[in-house]
């Protein structure tokens, strides 16, 4: 397909404060499953591999929607400890046919959303996850010129609707019956979203959280 040589969708390493967002690799699964393997009830609504095998499963299906310019998968590295936490990409890219404008054959993505986000639960309630949004938001609307990023979690998970919501991200609506959850149900999923227009303010209210003691 035409956008799995798109040069924009690559493999990119983003660094900023706390966090280092390196592209993910199978060199990284020992120390997931690591970070997988610290206190599980955290992640209730969350799919989080559990041991080796499952790791290296998930790394791997990871890394073949890379390849196919599908996803950009990283490995969330606490840049003060030098130490794998978590994971988090972005995926689903959405291109627009706009009928104003020629062929290209290097498209920006006009949409992408993030998540398939995780963090041990040492590094939960830390600066990681600000500043691992900021560097993501920051790449998807200065670097491809988004004009939408797209987040989406268990309509039942608090404490991720809270955090998306805390970041700028505003619901759009709740889709029932819309995947398996982390815990086997069908679940509805709650749909969020930060556009092209709101970006300044919500860099602003990420930097401004960072900044503080």
């Amino acid at each position: 397909m035409a956008q799995a040589t798109q040069p924009l969708i690559e493999p990119v390493t983003l660094e900023g404060g706390p966090v280092r967002l390196e592209p993910l690799a199978l060199r990284h699964v020992p120390a997931l499953v690591a970070a997988a393997a610290e206190e599980r009830a955290t992640f209730g609504w969350t799919h989080v591999p559990d041991g080796e095998q499952a790791m290296r499963a998930y790394v791997e299906t990871a890394l073949a929607l890379a390849a196919n310019a599908e996803a950009v998968p990283f490995a969330t590295v606490d840049a003060r400890q030098g130490r794998v936490v978590g994971s988090t990409r972005f995926a689903n890219f959405e291109y627009l046919p706009w009928p104003h404008m020629p062929p290209n054959p290097s498209p920006r993505p006009d949409g992408v959303e993030i998540g398939w986000t995780w963090l041990a639960a040492s590094a939960q309630r830390s600066p990681i996850n600000t500043a691992a949004k900021l560097l993501m938001l920051g790449h998807a609307f200065e670097h491809w010129q988004v004009k939408v990023v797209r987040l989406k979690t268990d309509r039942r998970n608090a404490r991720s609707r809270a955090a998306i919501e805390r970041i700028g991200g505003r619901l759009d609506g709740v889709i029932r019956a819309q995947a398996v959850g982390a815990d086997g149900v069908l679940r509805d999923s709650a749909f969020y979203s930060i556009v092209e227009s709101e970006w300044p303010a919500v860099r602003a209210g990420l930097e401004a959280r960072l900044a503080r003691p």
